[in-house]
This record gives structure tokens, sequence and C-alpha cells, in this order.
């Protein structure tokens, strides 16, 4: 599974805990009529698809109360074996039991895939119904919770006690129930902060027995690098930070995270960066008001050419019917996706106050991608020495971003670059 970095869309960025099958459906309407053939292809409804959110709300993490019996509201729809099923207001086609199946199957029916967030462990209110563990002989669900296990921000969920016997039965329930209802990608919240290695292991074993191919993502960051032989092993990617947003600092930050995890991933495995902040977003919540992202033009290409140089899976955030020219420009550059998909083993070349350099190879060939960013504050010349890559003799620079030759160089190359700009560009050693 994801041989190559996921590529698709998510629901969060735009819609929070809020979004519709309705939009569902538009948004992957629009990724198969404009994105598909450049390599997107999973659609993600994100968290609290279980909860009704009342018209209008952008609430973004609804706490659950207790009444005096030690009952839940509000109540999240949930089936006889407490997995957690999609409320049917907000998911009309679930009615009847039917849960996500004629959504995935509508989306399947677009060429694409289909996913979904789930947050880590067992519902409470599971927990307060003793409800029975689908496949085993008695076990309930009080009976493989821990109950210490709890997520500060969503009080919807205990943790599971994998050292129980049930526990990795439980998981094995709800993903036999995803398989069915046609699932190809699950996001599992509240697992990589802190790290729950025993639960982590425990969904990639329920995910194998399911007998279908769905990408494990965990999140949310920053993901501990002293796990990555574990994470490695078990989940498909992770997310190296906290949420990020349409702010510069953030950027920034994520160059950080991004050295510290140069030379982990790999196919099957891949450090994810979060979700790519440009378009509309927040249209009900959960940041700030509805808007276009806050980034600069020049700052979405940073934002997009280091997601590519380092391969982080791309997953979109912003609504796509309301894309806009740029929008599009920036999704569908095959030559910038294919830095993406194929360039290998990225690494940082250098960095500085002013500037910073990373670059790829390119499969099968002496080639190189070299990603130029300008951290300054005002333009600037961002340039990569040919020797300190290895290249020497004649060197030909494309502008993939561009689409074009530069020419060809002998010692190094130079481009001015915008304030927090960016260009990648293609290396080819010509003798």
């Amino acid at each position: 599974m994801a041989l190559t970095p996921p590529m698709g869309w998510n629901s969060y960025n735009c819609y929070g805990s809020a979004v519709h099958e309705d939009e569902v459906k538009a948004n992957a309407d629009y990724v198969a009529q404009n994105l598909k053939q450049h390599g997107w292809q999973y659609i993600v409804v994100d968290f609290l698809w279980d909860f009704e959110n009342p018209p209008g709300s952008n609430i973004g993490n609804p706490f659950q109360k207790r009444l005096e019996d030690g009952s839940y509201i509000p109540w999240l729809a949930m089936d006889k074996f407490g997995r957690l099923t999609p409320n049917v207001n907000k998911f009309p086609s679930a009615f009847g039991g039917n849960g996500f199946k004629p959504l995935a199957d509508y989306v399947h029916s677009l060429g694409l895939k289909f996913g979904i967030h789930v947050m880590r462990g067992i519902p409470r209110q599971a927990v307060w119904a003793k409800s029975p563990v689908k496949g085993t002989n008695g076990i309930t669900a009080d009976m493989v919770a821990d109950t210490n296990s709890k997520c500060p921000w969503m009080n919807h969920m205990y943790g599971l006690d994998m050292t129980k016997p049930g526990a990795q039965e439980y998981l094995n329930s709800i993903l036999d129930l995803y398989a069915s209802w046609g699932v190809d990608f699950i996001k599992v919240d509240d697992l990589s902060r802190p790290y729950s290695t025993a639960e982590v292991e425990g969904y990639r074993k329920a995910i194998d027995q399911c007998g279908r191919a769905i990408v494990f993502s965990t999140s949310p960051g920053a993901t501990p690098v002293d796990k990555a032989d574990n994470v490695k092993q078990n989940a498909n990617m992770w997310r190296i930070a906290d949420d990020f947003w349409d702010d510069w600092k953030a950027v920034l930050q994520m160059f950080n995270y991004g050295k510290q995890w140069e030379g982990i991933g790999g196919p099957g495995h891949w450090p994810d960066c979060d979700m790519i902040q440009i378009g509309k977003l927040s249209k009900r919540g959960p940041v700030g008001e509805e808007r276009y992202s806050r980034f600069t033009l020049d700052e979405e290409y940073s934002h997009m050419t280091f997601w590519t140089i380092f391969r982080s899976p791309l997953i979109l955030g912003g609504n796509l019917p309301e894309n806009r020219e740029q929008e599009l420009k920036l999704f569908t550059n095959d030559e910038v996706l294919a830095v993406n998909q194929h360039g290998a083993d990225p690494r940082q070349l250098y960095k500085n106050n002013d500037a910073m350099v990373w670059y790829s190879h390119v499969p099968n060939s002496k080639d190189i991608y070299v990603a130029l960013f300008n951290l300054n504050e005002q333009q600037q010349a961002v340039g990569v020495d040919f020797a300190s890559l290895g290249l020497k003799g004649k060197i030909a620079v494309r502008d993939l971003w561009d689409k074009r030759d530069i020419g060809t160089f002998k010692k190094g190359y130079k481009k001015m670059i915008n304030r927090h700009g960016a260009a990648l560009l293609k290396l080819t050693l010509l003798n």
C-alpha cells in the first residue's frame, strides 16, 4: 500500500466536524473532473461523522456530557456492537444501516478511493452500555476499555487496553465494518501524541485481517522521531507536526520537522506534513473565519514545493469547487507532482536564516531535483553549487513550476526569488 505518497482531499480544513454528504460528493466530483488525471485519488471524510451538528454549527470539538444514569449526550450514532456509524442527517444514504457504503460506492464510481477519520479507542457510551464485542463470547466494551486513557481535546472515547481479551477483536470488528463499507483509507486520531504503540500495532493487525487494502494514517503529530522504526512497520503515513494552518511561521517550523525525518520516508511509509492549506478554508470552522488561504501566492508556492520535494502525502484541505485558476495551477503541474511521487531520497543541502535548499534524485538517471527557498523578508537570489551535489560538467536547468528550460550552466545556478517564495528545478548532466 501507498508505494508513493497518497494524494487526495480531506474535509477537515474547510468543513471541520460538519461536512455533509452532498459536500463530499461535490468535492469528489471536482477531483474526478479536474485532478484525477494528475494522480489525486483519495476522498476522506474527517472527524465526527457520527455526530449531529445543529444547522450552521461550526463547533470544533463538542464534548459529551453525562446524565444522571451515566449515559451520554449527545448520543453518537452507534450499532449494537459499539461501533460508530454515520449520522443519517449529515449522511442520508447511511439510513437503514447502510453506513458509508453508498457514499463509498459513489466515490468508487468516479474512479476514486474513499477514506474516513476515526478517533482512537472505543466510545465511552459503548462502555456505559456494555456493548458486546463482536467476535467474542461474552466480552463487552467495559471489559476492554482503558478508562485512564483519554484524549485531552475530545471526550468521546477511551483507549483500549490491548492486553485484555477482546481488545484486538474490537479493532478487528471496526475494520471489518469499514471494509464492508468499501473504505480504502483510515486516519486514526489521538494515536501519535503521545505515541500509543500497542494500539498502533493493533490497528495494523486489524487492517491486515480485514481482507481489504486500506491505507493507515496516524494523527496528529508530532510523532516522536524515536518511534520511527515502529511507525514505519505499522503505518503508511504519520503526522510529523501538530495541525498545520495558513501561517508562514508554521511553514518555517515544518522545514525543521522535515529535517528531523530526513531519510526515513519510502515506499509504503511516509512522514506527513499535514494537509495543504490552499484554497477556500474554514467554511464551517474549525479555525478562523471563512476565507481563501492567508498565504501569499509566493508562500503557497513554498508550501507546495516543500511538501513536494520532501515527499509528504499531498492531501488538499480547501473546498475544491471554489478553487480559482491559481489553485488549479498549483495542483495540476505534472512535472512538479512527479517530484513528489518519484523523487528518491530527499535531503536538505543547506539552510540558514536567509535561504534553504533541498534535493532528491530522479529515478534511473543522474538527474537531480532541487528546491530553492527564500526565507528572507525581501527578494533575493538563492542558488545551488553543482559540485555540492556531485555534479561536474555542463548542466541543463529546467524550471518545473514554469515548465521551461532555463539554459546550460557549469558551476551553479542562482534565481531571484520573491520574499517567502520558492523554485523547483530539474538538473540534467549533459556530459
